[in-house]
């Protein structure tokens, strides 16, 4: 049996009539920059995330690198972030300048509250917790440090999309939410794409500035700026794409329950367990496994496809070397490097495929 890691032709198979529509549509209208879509999707993206406003992005790296330019983050200043992410949140805040604190993580991969009033220095502006593997962070003691520190809190929600901490969604609790539309998150666009959430009907403003040149109007430009729109092809498609988000997002839900179900009792596998305070989304699922770099060759050999979410963490990365950081000084994030492994966890799976995988993990261990 055949398992890729992801599988995105499976993904599309069953909408294409639909997504040609829609950008069918696009093309017989001409509309190609700004145009009707990505307003509705904006709008419908604010409502699906329960915020008051929501800003069409041509990435996930751009709705970071803006959300900190809005809140006037520059340089010599600090933003408090974690070292087992993806690059791009830490390169977004060394390109405008400022300079990444990491804290480590606990076992759920996401930042440990207890560590951040350490890492605060006079030149902190801002803290960015990332809601990695679809799970979120943990959003009240964040935000009571972040309150007594008068600091700004901006959520890397890429992963997390409907992702909910204590019933509320991830991207309505910092000022600013971001999210990556890239294809291989759990709502994707067939290219890149993301967005910004926010409340705050200045930044809104700010962002739709910021992300078109700086211009206020057609010829009036207020501030420097690049160009970070949204496509309106990739908004026509992604508003096909949310009529069938919750379906897929559960259908995610419930891999991973097979997962934790099936795999149960083995004692060399540490899976995630959810928490009744919040409502996972598992754009990955992550496992931590004995004899890890085996098992995947293993798995591998098998026709099981799988991933490493991150196998590097940030602070050993070669970008930074200027960073005071070395080997030993976030055990938590390296020990875990050297075990996670990702299993596919799409929405196509069947359980015939699911049954598959698991029955390979335990023959592995059986060995």
């Amino acid at each position: 049996m055949k398992i890729p890691y992801v599988n995105l032709v499976a993904q599309h198979r069953p909408i294409k009539d639909e997504l040609l529509a829609a950008i069918g549509s696009v093309i017989d209208r001409g509309r190609f920059i700004l145009g009707d879509e990505v307003a509705e999707f904006e709008n419908r993206f604010a409502e699906l995330c329960g915020t008051r406003f929501a800003v069409g992005l041509n990435s996930g790296t751009d709705a970071l690198i803006l959300a900190l330019k809005a809140l006037s983050v520059g340089p010599g200043e600090e933003v408090i972030t974690v070292p087992n992410s993806f690059v791009a949140t830490s390169s977004s805040i060394n390109l405008l300048g400022a300079r990444p604190v990491f804290v480590d993580v606990k076992e759920d991969y996401n930042l440990d509250p207890d560590l951040l009033v350490k890492a605060i220095t006079p030149r902190t502006k801002a803290i960015i917790p990332v809601h990695l593997t679809g799970r979120p962070a943990a959003m009240d003691a964040i935000l009571e440090v972040a309150r007594a520190h008068r600091l700004h809190v901006i959520e890397d929600a890429a992963q997390a999309v409907t992702a909910e901490y204590q019933g509320k969604r991830v991207g309505s609790f910092g000022v600013v939410g971001c999210f990556s539309l890239h294809p291989l998150k759990t709502l994707n666009s067939c290219g890149d794409g993301g967005i910004l959430t926010t409340d705050d009907p200045g930044l809104a403003e700010e962002f739709k500035i910021l992300r078109n040149l700086g211009l206020k109007t057609r010829d009036n430009c207020v501030v420097w700026s690049g160009n970070s729109r949204l496509d309106t092809l990739q908004a026509s498609i992604l508003l096909v794409k949310l009529q069938y988000l919750e379906a897929w997002t559960e259908k995610r839900r419930a891999h991973a329950r097979f997962y934790q179900e099936h795999l149960q009792g083995l004692h060399q596998v540490q899976m995630p367990q959810d928490k009744p305070w919040e409502r996972a989304v598992y754009h990955t699922f992550v496992i931590q496994a004995d004899d890890r770099d085996e098992l995947r060759s293993y798995l591998a050999q098998q026709g099981i496809g799988t991933a490493i979410h991150y196998p590097i963490p940030i602070h050993l990365q070669g970008a930074a070397r200027s960073l005071p950081h070395a080997l030993g000084d976030f055990p938590v994030t390296e020990r875990q490097s050297r075990r996670i492994l990702s299993l596919p966890v799409y929405p196509e799976l069947g359980e015939k495929e699911l049954n598959y995988i698991v029955s390979s993990i335990r023959s592995f261990y059986e060995r």
